[in-house]
């Protein structure tokens, strides 16, 4: 089991997660275009593409400050919601798990505590609650999932699930509330980001055997 993550493998980390949400800009552009502004891939995009500008950088650091890092990034380059939203997630994450040795990957009660308060976090700084038609839709019940023992599969498998749930539920917040009912039937953008990112990141717990054992 692996129980060290040094700057290598967080190199490896951060990459792989920002490319899979590259590779699906266009994906995301088009569900925002469909009930957002239509900018959510652009922007994902642009936030991410900064993070691997400063990749080195940012795996030379300790995990809890390269998420900090992290965070602060997508906060200055990704516009519209998603920026702040995502920002005060990547932050919190660090900001929760400060405690952490060098190099030492998160235990799966540590990710789940970190990933709750960053819940707490974007849900005040979104206004916003579950069930309203936002990542949080995703992120809460892989939160759950993840407290209660969930596998990587089981935890990929969960953040599609929550992500198709989105589907039926009406907006309540965020550009997509201005359409009201005619939110209805289209996957909130960032629910679907919020999926990437977690199973990408899923996928590669999985094949270490790290940070979800």
């Amino acid at each position: 089991m692996t129980t060290t993550l040094d700057a290598a493998g967080r190199r490896a980390l951060i990459e792989t997660a920002a490319a899979a949400v590259i590779a699906r800009a266009d994906e995301l552009t088009a569900l925002d275009q469909a009930i957002g502004d239509g900018d959510h891939g652009l922007n994902m995009k642009r936030g991410f593409e900064a993070v691997l500008a400063d990749l080195d950088a940012i795996a030379a650091k300790p995990l809890p400050e390269g998420l900090k890092q992290i965070g602060t990034t997508m906060v200055m380059k990704v516009g519209g919601a998603s920026g702040p939203l995502y920002g005060t997630l990547f932050l919190q994450l660090g900001k929760s798990l400060a405690e952490l040795a060098p190099d030492a990957v998160p235990s799966r009660a540590e990710l789940a505590a970190a990933l709750k308060a960053a819940i707490v976090a974007v849900k005040a700084r979104g206004k916003s609650e579950v069930g309203q038609k936002t990542l949080l839709d995703v992120l809460a019940p892989v939160q759950a999932a993840l407290a209660g023992g969930a596998d990587a599969a089981a935890l990929t498998a969960c953040a599609h699930e929550a992500a198709a749930a989105t589907v039926p539920l009406k907006a309540i917040r965020g550009r997509a509330s201005f359409l009201g009912d005619r939110s209805i039937g289209h996957m909130d953008p960032g629910a679907r980001s919020s999926e990437i990112l977690i199973s990408t990141l899923a996928a590669i717990a999985g094949g270490n055997s790290g940070a979800a054992a």
